[in-house]
């Protein structure tokens, strides 16, 4: 700022004033850039100073650069309409049907530039959230707060789904006891690459009894188990709702042994002052299926 000052105004004095600086501080400041520079910069000419051929060359490059620096430095206005970025969310398929893809049409309203890429769940997904490699976590696990910041979406529950001719269907049940639960044959869930299936978790002492025929890393690949078999698939009550709409399955309550979960958003401390960030924090939290 002091080359630049002395470069506008070709005086020591001028300068020291507009930098609300003593006189021999600014001399001793062109003294210092003369040395550096190799160059006197300011020489004597009649009754002022003028530019040496060194410092006419530095004026333009350095006011642009002052100019540059000053813009950087204002408060940054965030405005959606015109984000032209890429967001990295890891995601469930049950992630993806209660919480992104309602909330898709409003975020693309007011952001229609963005990209939303979504991923799996990985065991090393909360180090690429403090990396950068993920902006968003999606997560119906616990969050781990000395890693993250969350945001609570929802409470969730469990439901069955099974074929509408299933024998539970025929002889007119609406609810499981865990007897009848764990009569029956399964498909199960994995979440993850751990392979992490939460309702083998929630069953405790009596997790052995339970029959899983078939363990699958989506829900979306379950239709054609469910509709051959009297397998039970056990869903967060969201999912299973819109399952058994589009498959024509019928919906049962889950013992109540197999209690509900919370859900989460989560981001890191690198992304908790990043308008843009917290904007699709909002978005998704406002308008996530209820």
């Amino acid at each position: 700022m002091t080359l630049a000052l002395l470069l506008q105004t070709k005086s020591v004095t001028r300068t020291a004033l507009r930098l609300g600086l003593s006189q021999p501080s600014v001399s001793r400041s062109l003294a210092h850039l003369r040395e550096i520079l190799g160059d006197p910069l300011l020489v004597r000419s009649g009754g002022g100073m003028e530019l040496t051929r060194r410092a006419e060359e530095l004026a333009g490059p350095i006011e642009q650069w002052l100019q540059t620096t000053s813009s950087l430095l204002q408060p940054q206005t965030f405005d959606p309409a015109g984000m032209q970025r890429a967001f990295r969310v890891a995601s469930t398929d049950f992630g993806v049907l209660a919480v992104l893809s309602p909330a898709m049409p409003h975020i693309l309203r007011e952001a229609p530039g963005i990209l939303l890429e979504i991923t799996p769940f990985s065991g090393d997904m909360m180090q690429k959230l403090g990396s950068g490699e993920l902006d968003l976590i999606v997560t119906g696990l616990e969050p781990d707060r000395s890693c993250a910041y969350e945001r609570h979406l929802f409470k969730e529950t469990f439901s069955c789904v099974v074929r509408a001719g299933h024998p539970l269907v025929a002889a007119g049940a609406t609810a499981l006891s865990l007897d009848d639960y764990l009569a029956w044959p399964h498909v199960g869930l994995a979440i993850s690459e751990k392979e992490r299936d939460p309702q083998t978790e929630r069953l405790g002492a009596r997790a052995t009894e339970r029959r899983v025929q078939v363990r699958l890393p989506y829900f979306h690949a379950a239709p054609h188990f469910i509709a051959q078999s009297d397998a039970i698939m056990t869903l967060p009550s969201r999912a299973a709702v819109r399952f058994c709409a589009d498959h024509g399955f019928a919906r049962l309550t889950a013992p109540p042994e197999l209690f509900g979960f919370d859900y989460w958003l989560l981001w890191h401390e690198r992304n908790r002052r990043d308008p843009a960030t917290m904007w699709l924090a909002d978005m998704l939290s406002a308008h996530c299926a209820t």
